[in-house]
């Protein structure tokens, strides 16, 4: 993998063109025993990049443990390339991981990403790891209101109607969130795996578990490295 820090905007753009070629969406048909969920917390404005990877036990949603790294970053904050400044801080907490999941939820898109990689599609053809993107916000594409009850769907295309994913409601008249494959899943399997992952908060469990790990890290409380839940 190239030091993203010394990549520019146009010579990433032709390396997410690269990546992208890699990815690949199709039926979900491996175990799933073991799910986790990613996060990042940054300052925009900082060098200071924080990551935390949660394992859980599938489907009860039991945390088994987590890994938390911190790491500098010189990738400009560019929306649209945001991975290249989260995915090496990742890739650090991954190989921390004692124990692999069969499926890794990352907080940000997968193909639902002007250039087809968000940051799930990204990290999932370098880990070469199955990855779903479950996002709070729209990047690309267009959708209508899904119903406000929980549980509803709509979903997200390009302009030119091909399906990138699901938006979905997690929660009754609350904001819905963005789904879409990253790698090695397609866009069904990512709304099926993704919707029992929801439990009683907007955010599926394994990203919310992700980002309170992560924010307790950047703020002192939760060390760096793996720790394992008893």
């Amino acid at each position: 993998m190239p030091d993203y820090n010394e990549l520019t905007v146009p010579e990433a753009t032709l390396l997410q063109r690269e990546l992208q070629e890699k990815v690949t969406l199709v039926p979900y048909k491996g175990p799933l025993n073991y799910i986790a969920g990613a996060d990042i917390s940054f300052n925009k404005f900082s060098t200071t990049v924080y990551a935390g990877i949660v394992l859980l036990k599938f489907p009860s949603l039991i945390p088994v443990g987590y890994s938390l790294v911190k790491k500098e970053v010189h990738f400009p904050y560019v929306p649209g390339f945001l991975a290249f400044r989260e995915v090496p801080a990742l890739l650090d907490a991954w190989e921390q991981l004692p124990l692999k999941p069969d499926i890794l939820v990352v907080d940000g898109h997968g193909i639902a990403h002007p250039r087809r990689m968000g940051i799930a599609s990204h990290f999932g053809v370098l880990a070469q790891q199955a990855t779903i993107g479950s996002a709070k916000k729209k990047l690309y594409g267009v959708y209508e209101e899904p119903g406000p009850e929980k549980g509803s769907v709509s979903p997200l295309t390009d302009r030119k109607g091909q399906l990138l994913g699901n938006v979905l409601r997690s929660k009754t008249n609350v904001k819905p969130i963005f789904v879409s494959p990253g790698h090695l899943v397609d866009v069904p399997d990512s709304l099926r795996i993704l919707r029992q992952c929801i439990q009683k908060y907007r955010l599926p469990e394994p990203t919310r578990l992700a980002h309170n790990a992560v924010n307790q890290f950047r703020l002192g409380a939760i060390p760096e490295g793996w720790t394992g839940m008893s």
